[in-house]
């Protein structure tokens, strides 16, 4: 980094971000800080002319930021959380993670949607939403419009089942425990669990949160896996297998030692505040690099995708209900 020549753009970034990190505690919840970071920048990117001098420095905090981001995230991240769970739930999470992650790598390629924005939007939706996107998205894209269109898709879908889940959940008569499941193993981020999940009851929002956790404690391996699929045809030996990003090296680390050491609450408090607000500018600068007419031309088949991922996800789940 060269900040004489970089601070321009990481200073119009981390502005952004800010105000969007603390902006965000006035709307509603379903709505965070990340999504309105996001939204800002892309606002900001069309309606301004971004001199040229910031554009190095909005570039490197896209991409840096997003990695260093991921490490605090990993602090948040409990193997334990899947210890807590019956087998029958545990078969649910795992065998439904399994097959969206499959689904997601065969039918983006199938359906050509453009560029990873498929990829990016069925790992979000499969796992945690938008943390679970940028974990991913430095090893499989460079493209910030695909991390901006699939940042808008799983938000979206997530809030829209959100409000709808609950409501078809009660009407179909589910008691609490298959309530807490279904919520638990579909919905895209933990806000978006505990929203659907306490707005029935505390029971359904007790059973939805371990679920939602289990899932999110799915991430380390499920990125493994997908870098697997994805890098399967550009490997000459196994050990190429291994060669990952060294900032998911550390994301796994953080996440094993998390999980066998006990961290004081406030040190993992302050970890997720910084995660928080750390991604919040990264993707600022992203929404800053992002315009209209690519994002709504692009944008069409990216939703699209999103909810027929998130429409498959809910079936699989509702099928393997029957089964455990």
């Amino acid at each position: 980094m060269n900040l004489a020549k970089d601070y321009k753009g990481i200073i119009l970034a981390a502005t952004i971000g800010m105000a969007a990190y603390f902006g965000a505690d006035f709307l509603p919840s379903a709505i965070g800080s990340i999504l309105v970071a996001l939204l800002l920048g892309i606002i900001v990117g069309n309606l301004i002319k971004i001199p040229e001098g910031f554009q190095s420095g909005i570039g490197y905090t896209s991409s840096k930021l997003l990695e260093l981001s991921i490490l605090f995230l990993a602090f948040s991240i409990n193997y334990n959380s899947i210890a807590k769970l019956g087998i029958g739930s545990f078969s649910i999470v795992i065998i439904t993670v399994l097959l969206m992650l499959l689904i997601t790598f065969f039918l983006s390629k199938r359906l050509k949607c453009p560029g990873t924005t498929g990829w990016l939007t069925g790992f979000g939706t499969t796992i945690c939403g938008s943390s679970a996107i940028a974990a991913l998205a430095p090893s499989v894209t460079k493209n910030k419009e695909d991390i901006g269109i699939a940042m808008a898709a799983v938000n979206l879908y997530g809030s829209i089942g959100m409000i709808l889940l609950p409501i078809l959940l009660k009407y179909f008569a589910f008691d609490a425990t298959s309530s807490g499941i279904f919520i638990g193993a579909s919905l895209h981020s933990v806000g978006n669990v505990a929203g659907a999940g306490f707005g029935i009851s505390d029971e359904v929002g007790e059973i939805s949160i371990t679920i939602k956790l289990a899932r999110v404690a799915m991430l380390s391996p499920a990125l493994i896996f997908f870098n697997y699929l994805v890098n399967r045809n550009n490997v000459k030996n196994w050990r190429d297998h291994f060669n990952l990003p060294w900032y998911l090296w550390a994301f796994i680390g953080i996440t094993i030692f998390t999980s066998f050491v006990s961290i004081p609450k406030e040190v993992l408090s302050f970890m997720k505040i910084s995660g928080n607000e750390v991604l919040s500018i990264a993707m600022a600068a992203i929404g800053l690099k992002i315009s209209f007419a690519k994002l709504f031309s692009a944008g069409k088949q990216g939703l699209v995708f999103g909810a027929m991922i998130f429409a498959l996800e809910l079936l699989i789940i509702g099928l393997l209900m029957l089964v455990f």
